[in-house]
């Protein structure tokens, strides 16, 4: 065990002893909030001018005032709900081991803070893409360019947004508490994390509940257009593209932008301890931070397409490529010039690599101008299976060399190291960093996704804006899907390595104490964390069946008790069904929750801080894998079934085209529920880890063994009772299974 203030036995907690700042670093402190402030002032920029455009006719803005009003409403009671668990977990942080009473509540606030941050980033980002949406379709009458122009402005919101608090905030509490800084920021990066983990949770469960139930009642037996206003279920479907997009994303990328944050400052600390460069090794990530604020507003600006006809990825590649180029350049001279160790700017740049590699991999696979989607599509000549399979096998395949490329960075990483394991996990810290040095452009990519996606609704539900502004948006749809897959491919490589960085700080918490998996109890940990995110996408995707179930039933009444709804005499009932999915999110999202912040706790207090370490690294590998599956088939299957309806194998109602709408239903809870909240859940499971470490570790060398007994059996009680309740939802919402009486025993077709 080394012996540094890093290194956590007892009960002692992380404090990182710094020398004092020089007059520079100090005034660079303060230069760097400066530059938080000036992302926040070009996002109000960018709003002035989103909102400048005009809105269409009376019927558009009718409609997105519809999806503005489910929108806020469903947020405004998410709110309410998760401050509850918010409270409790405020309460708990008070409770845990720091150095002392003054460390224990400003990590709380500081918890408080960042649940507030990535709330307020949710709300303020999904706030104009529902203002946006209008704008777009209007402009989508005079100019590809400008509506593209306008959709990626508005995205941009959310991403300086992102940048801007989370640099804010992770630097006002360094200059607060300079060498407790980590600490500190442990609280308000699992306050972002948790929050971000919920909104996925519960704005995917909403939008695929809305979005499956549209479809198959809209499309399959209505036979009806995707967002055609005769269907109660298109609004709350738009309403769920903002609230599981725009929000679960940005609160995602903020929370992962903390986290690396965090682990890099530790992890420098560590590695550069005792030399003359550990100031420069901790501050260096707040430079690098600063930088993407300017080359991502670089980014941003560059994204237009410079002709009517150029193809919308090529425009969004060249902002994104740009940006990354940028920021290599500007971390090179602060390596060299102030850090001494150009290592440092190879680390960042692997990250930056990686990350191009990952949204060229992403859109490789999910892309309609690409094989995979081809072959999806060339699959529903021969009906839903062979759809099926085809979208498995290439999520399945693609998965595959995801984890090789995240695996070739880190090992990158890992040899700039040199045989020094601390220097090798800093660099991984600072890998991860590069990854979301451009996190301004990714985050601005994928609210991009649903802008264009609701633009494209309101113009249809509108009738149309005629032939050529509806190919437009058409297009302009398309581009998003594959940029949300991109986003999510990126957001689930973060995830890896942020917690691969965390993983490093809790190994220093235990004291390095290896992990020695031939011994029964860190085995078992080590099965278990591989099995929670399998558990957690069961949980989250029968959740979305569970939904969608509802809303089929609900807007199938509505055409059976209404027949006037198809002749446009009687409008549908939107607000049931938004209210519908609401609640039924709201009431879904509770047992995962319990799951991801519970299980490493019952994990840790009966097996061992050890087992616990080998938990986590179950859960980081089986989760990425599992989610890049997940995001990447429902990408494919998503827009194979676009591609049939401009016009491939029979286009709209044609045979191929039923199948591309069962494979696209199957996929949606894949790659808007599931696939996404597997981020947040492998580095809340890590926060969670690294925030009771120093507990379970007193609790074993002390032999509190009826601590440990009592957290373990309350823990199982609380995580068995949930899961069971979650189980008996299905019988709650659709009564039993089987028919009581032979009189009950109808054909299915009646």
């Amino acid at each position: 065990m080394r012996s540094t203030d890093v290194v956590l036995a007892a009960g002692e907690s992380t404090s990182l002893d710094l020398p004092p700042l020089s007059g520079f670093e100090n005034t660079m402190l303060y230069i760097i909030l400066g530059i938080s402030l000036v992302a926040l002032a070009y996002a109000f920029m960018l709003v002035r001018g989103v909102l400048a455009k005009d809105e269409g006719s009376d019927q558009m803005k009718e409609i997105s005032l519809a999806i503005r009003e489910g929108a806020n409403a469903y947020l405004t009671r998410q709110f309410k709900t998760l401050s509850y668990f918010v409270v409790v977990l405020t309460g708990v942080l008070l409770l845990l081991e720091a150095p002392s009473l003054g460390i224990r509540v400003a990590r709380s606030v500081a918890f408080l803070l960042g649940a507030v941050f990535s709330a307020v980033i949710g709300f303020v980002g999904m706030g104009l893409a529902v203002r946006a949406n209008v704008r777009v379709a209007s402009a989508a009458r005079r100019s590809l360019r400008e509506s593209m122009s306008i959709a990626f402005r508005a995205g941009g919101v959310a991403g300086m947004f992102t940048v801007g608090l989370g640099l804010f905030g992770a630097t006002l509490i360094f200059i607060i508490y300079k060498g407790d800084a980590p600490l500190v920021l442990f609280g308000f990066g699992f306050g972002g994390a948790l929050l971000a983990m919920f909104m996925r949770v519960g704005g995917g469960i909403f939008t695929k509940a809305a979005d499956v139930g549209a479809d198959l009642v809209g499309k399959v037996e209505q036979n009806i257009p995707e967002d055609d206003p005769r269907n109660a279920a298109t609004i709350a479907d738009n309403v769920g593209d903002n609230v599981g997009d725009c929000a679960g994303m940005a609160a995602d990328l903020f929370e992962s932008y903390e986290v690396t944050l965090v682990a890099a400052l530790i992890l420098g600390f560590v590695a550069y301890q005792g030399t003359d460069s550990v100031v420069a090794a901790v501050l260096f990530p707040l430079f690098v931070r600063a930088i993407g604020v300017i080359t991502s507003i670089i980014g941003i600006e560059a994204v237009k397409p410079r002709s009517e006809t150029e193809h919308g990825m090529k425009a969004i590649n060249r902002g994104f490529v740009l940006s990354g180029v940028a920021s290599a350049v500007a971390v090179f001279f602060v390596s060299v010039f102030y850090v001494g160790d150009i290592k440092t700017f190879f680390a960042v740049v692997i990250g930056l690599v990686l990350a191009a590699a990952i949204h060229f991999l992403t859109e490789y696979y999910t892309s309609t101008e690409h094989k995979p989607v081809k072959e999806v599509a060339r699959a529903t000549r021969t009906g839903p299976a062979t759809t099926l399979i085809s979208g498995f096998a290439i999520g399945m395949e693609s998965t595959v060399y995801a984890m090789l490329t995240i695996a070739a960075a880190i090992f990158a990483a890992f040899l700039l190291g040199g045989g020094n394991a601390d220097l090798s996990l800093y660099y991984i810290a600072l890998a991860g960093m590069g990854m979301l040095t451009t996190v301004g452009v990714i985050v601005s990519m994928d609210t991009y996704g649903p802008i264009s996606d609701n633009a494209h609704g309101v113009a249809e539900m509108a009738g149309g804006l005629g032939e050529e502004a509806d190919k437009t948006m058409a297009d302009l749809d398309a581009v998003g899907n594959t940029t949300k897959a991109i986003t999510k491919g990126l957001a689930i490589a973060t995830a890896v390595l942020a917690a691969t960085s965390l993983f490093g700080s809790f190994q220093d918490i235990v004291g390095n104490r290896p992990i020695d998996i031939s011994a029964p109890n860190v085995l078992v940990g080590l099965l278990i964390g591989a099995g929670v995110p399998w558990l957690f996408a069961s949980l989250t995707i029968r959740a979305v069946g569970r939904a969608a179930g509802t809303v089929v039933m609900e807007v199938r009444n509505q055409f059976a008790n209404n027949p006037g709804i198809m002749d446009y005499s009687v409008k549908p009932d939107y607000a049931r069904v938004v209210d519908i999915c609401t609640k039924v999110s709201l009431r879904e999202l509770v047992t995962p929750g319990i799951l991801a912040i519970l299980t490493p706790i019952v994990v840790g207090f009966a097996f061992g801080a050890i087992a616990l370490g080998a938990y986590l690294a179950g859960a980081i590998v089986s989760g990425q894998l599992l989610a890049v599956m997940l995001a990447n088939s429902g990408g494919a299957w998503d827009n194979a079934k676009k591609t049939i309806e401009d016009g491939l194998y029979g286009g709209k109602n044609s045979p191929a085209h039923e199948a591309g709408i069962i494979g696209d239903t199957v996929g949606d809870p894949f790659k808007d529920t599931a696939g996404p909240s597997l981020n947040p859940l492998i580095k809340v499971m890590n926060l969670v880890a690294l925030l009771v470490a120093a507990s379970i570790v007193s609790a074993v060398d002390s032999g509190n063994n009826t601590l440990r007994a009592i957290v373990t059996v309350v823990g199982l009680a609380i995580l068995v009772g949930s899961i069971y309740m979650s189980s008996r939802q299905e019988e709650a919402d659709f009564g039993e299974d089987e028919p009581k009486s032979e009189a009950e025993k109808v054909p299915a077709a009646v």
